[in-house]
């Protein structure tokens, strides 16, 4: 269905339907009047309007197919699939060679995940429009439908056709690059780009993806070269300065770098990311005083970017103050609980500066967020031993061999644990499986449990496996 742009006429009409809505006194519109009204509200997301202007409609026009095609497109916002379809089968026996009954349709399919019969249905509909424009969007939708079935080179061949009809389409043109991503044909992207510009040689889109390709595949050169003619083509491209910082922080170029982030910062409102990797480059060039400013106004401008935070927290780290350090963890933590990197470095700098009970406290919420890499089971595992909480460091570390088993750090810590908790038998087993995976781990013991060694069925297993492995 095609509206015209509102206009004196629609506002008057929507003027007049509001009223009659607050005074309840009953006014004439055509169905004109009506499908305008209904679009209006559709478009402004005013679902409750929108329905309440589709029921006066039809008391007044009954006999409007495109009115009752609104109430269709109501039933499949709210799911009612088969009350969609019953009307719309109606709807074709009216007027059968209407392709938005088609379209509406494939839309009930497209929702129950039905994406064959949305294209086959769709397809259909291409066969009753002769239009380039209806064509176009035709061609939109089987594009998305086969996107749905993940048949990117499928898709990727019917945003082609829109980019044929409309080369200026860059919804098309974008869409046609994500299959090509999602396929790792970036050479093929790059063929078709610059393809694409030999005919659009002033696409800043275009030239701006093609940096973007060029980037993917290493070669920073030419992805320097085209964000110049994306930003050549549009001195305005926020997008095209910052993905030129990126290629100029790879050629290690910081300084050029920078000047391209703080344009997009005067081009408009300043974004954490380019606040960010200013200060990065500032970090690199060791401009010290300059990175941690632009640091402080990336946590400032947008606090839940764990990045920000991330690279304040290391900054300090590096130097070695970890006070500083674990006040802006702690301030990260504070607005996101869940972010498992905090936790992690929140434990890491805890252990640093021998907080033992908030370091473990650490490790643990990082394990309870899901970072089962095998350090952190293991550093979790060694506090304990400090704190003497020998029983639970044997329970964390028997929950780390379901993810790592047959581990020589595992099978030591185990073994000096086991003759800890004077568990003599099992802590000879694990020694065995400690020595039989990697006799050079067995400082381990030395490091952890000392005493250990003085036990002469402890050397005895040691040589023997070291003379074994001479």
């Amino acid at each position: 269905m095609e509206f015209s742009q509102p206009d004196d006429n629609q506002n008057l009409s929507l003027t007049r339907f509001e009223s009659m809505l607050k005074t309840n006194n009953v006014l004439f519109f055509d169905s004109n009047e009506f499908e305008n009204i209904i679009h209006h509200y559709l478009e402004s997301g005013k679902i409750a309007l929108a329905k309440k202007a589709i029921k006066l409609g039809l008391e007044q026009h009954p006999s409007s197919v495109n009115l009752r095609l609104f109430l269709t497109e109501i039933y499949i916002m709210e799911n009612k699939f088969t009350e969609a379809d019953d009307l719309l089968n109606e709807l074709h026996i009216v007027e059968p060679s209407n392709e938005e009954i088609y379209i509406q349709k494939a839309s009930v399919f497209s929702k129950q995940d039905l994406h064959e019969k949305a294209i086959d249905t769709l397809k259909i509909a291409l066969t009753l429009n002769q239009d380039d424009e209806g064509l176009s969007d035709l061609y939109a939708l089987i594009g998305m439908e086969y996107l749905f079935l993940d048949q990117f080179d499928n898709a990727r061949d019917y945003f082609k056709k829109c980019l044929a009809i409309d080369l200026e389409d860059y919804s098309a043109l974008y869409n046609i690059i994500y299959c090509y991503d999602f396929l790792d044909q970036n050479n093929e992207a790059i063929a078709f780009l610059n393809t694409y510009l030999d005919k659009n040689p002033y696409c800043e889109v275009a030239w701006h993806q093609l940096g973007r390709q060029y980037f993917t595949v290493k070669n920073y050169d030419m992805a320097l070269s085209s964000f110049d003619f994306a930003i050549i083509s549009d001195d305005s491209f926020v997008g095209a300065y910052l993905e030129k910082g990126k290629v100029l922080e790879k050629k290690k170029l910081y300084n050029e770098a920078i000047d391209n982030y703080k344009i997009t910062l005067a081009l408009d409102e300043p974004t954490s990311f380019a606040l960010l990797r200013i200060g990065h480059c500032y970090e690199k060039l060791g401009n010290d005083d300059m990175a941690v400013q632009y640091f402080y106004k990336t946590v400032h401008e947008d606090p839940l970017l764990d990045k920000g935070w991330i690279a304040i927290t290391k900054f300090y780290n590096k130097k070695q103050n970890y006070q500083k350090a674990l006040f802006y963890i702690n301030k990260a933590i504070n607005i996101d609980s869940e972010n498992v990197i905090y936790w992690k470095l929140y434990a890491q700098i805890n252990h640093r500066l021998n907080f033992l009970e908030e370091a473990e406290r650490g490790y643990k919420k990082t394990l309870d967020l899901g970072n089962y890499e095998l350090q952190t089971w293991l550093s979790r595992s060694d506090i304990l031993i400090a704190l003497g909480e020998y029983e639970a460091s044997v329970f964390n570390l028997i929950q780390a061999v379901e993810f790592y088993p047959e581990t020589a750090e595992i099978e030591y810590r185990l073994s000096g644990l086991y003759f800890k908790l004077q568990e003599i038998r099992k802590g000879h087993y694990h020694l065995k499986n400690g020595l039989s995976l990697d006799v050079e781990f067995d400082f381990i013991l030395e490091e952890l449990f000392p005493s250990m060694l003085n036990r002469p069925s402890v050397q005895q297993l040691i040589t023997k496996f070291r003379e074994r492995n001479v």
